[in-house]
């Protein structure tokens, strides 16, 4: 099945600079990262706090010290735990980051199986790992090259994550037939991205699986970790988030854009995820980007 467009749609690496850095705090920078994927690796280092993270059918409470791989096409979401906050650096990178070309060994045995998701790797790495201590350097460095943001780090950072990866590879499993887990769902949650401003009904969102609407509210309580309803709510505040930030709009126009068709139930739909008003979010994470 084909989900070019079921994937997230920012654009995280070109073909001069393949990666993106991101400097993020949970839940004060944003209120969440929904339920998505993308093409590109993933790596996060957890400087402090904690949250939950969803890695496939993998979830976890992160904590200080930790590194998290996601690999291309894994469903990943990031939740922030009640009453903490999470600093952590992001990093998405394409393949084009390892070099080489189609006809290189490296490539085809040790890269093609990460993107294809036959090699499965480590996704949570704790300081209980064995290899944490070098695994953990090489993190360090591939974060300072890549906030350093030069063509020569651009060099260090690529030989850093060869190191990084060829230790994980020393324990990787194989399996040529895998098949990614919740992948079943992944037509609703593209419906739900691209569909959250209008009324949204679980009969739809079944329809968009193929599934009864019993069994697919099992299978995304199962994979997501939310009642469909709940995310959908989840998705929307955290748009509206996003829109209070970066516009002008006020807060009617905001929650009308976002799919709220109730004023009240956005208030308090807003308030309950991220702990402030509309308004009172506005005021202080729209001043602390300036």
């Amino acid at each position: 099945m084909n989900y070019r467009n079921s994937r997230e749609n920012r654009v995280h690496s070109s073909v001069q600079k393949p990666f993106s850095y991101y400097s993020c705090v949970i839940p004060d920078q944003f209120t969440c990262a929904p339920m998505h994927w993308h093409s590109e690796f993933e790596i996060n280092y957890v400087w402090e706090g904690a949250s939950e993270f969803t890695c496939g059918e993998e979830k976890f409470i992160s904590s200080a010290g930790d590194i998290i791989l996601v690999q291309p096409n894994v469903m990943h979401s990031v939740y922030p735990c009640e009453g903490k906050n999470q600093v952590y650096d992001t990093l998405v990178f394409s393949a084009e980051i390892f070099g080489g070309t189609e006809s290189d060994r490296y490539i085809q045995e040790c890269i093609k199986p990460l993107i294809s998701g036959s090699m499965r790797l480590k996704t949570h790495i704790t300081p209980a790992h064995p290899y944490y201590g070098v695994l953990k350097t090489s993190i360090e460095n591939v974060f300072s090259c890549a906030k350093g943001d030069t063509p020569a780090l651009d060099m260090l950072m690529r030989s850093e994550l060869f190191r990084f990866f060829w230790i994980l590879e020393l324990e990787a499993e194989i399996d040529p037939d895998f098949s990614e887990p919740g992948e079943v769902i992944r037509p609703a949650l593209e419906y739900i991205a691209t569909h959250y401003y209008e009324p949204i009904t679980i009969k739809q969102l079944a329809v968009s699986v193929h599934l009864s609407e019993s069994y697919f509210m099992n299978q995304f309580q199962k994979h997501v970790g939310f009642s469909a309803i709940e995310y959908i709510s989840h998705f929307r505040i955290n748009q509206a988030c996003k829109i209070l930030i970066s516009t002008q709009k006020n807060v009617l126009e905001t929650a009308f854009d976002c799919g709220f068709q109730n004023i009240s139930n956005f208030n308090r739909q807003f308030r309950k995820i991220t702990g402030y008003s509309p308004t009172e979010y506005r005021r202080k994470f729209q001043k602390e980007q300036h």
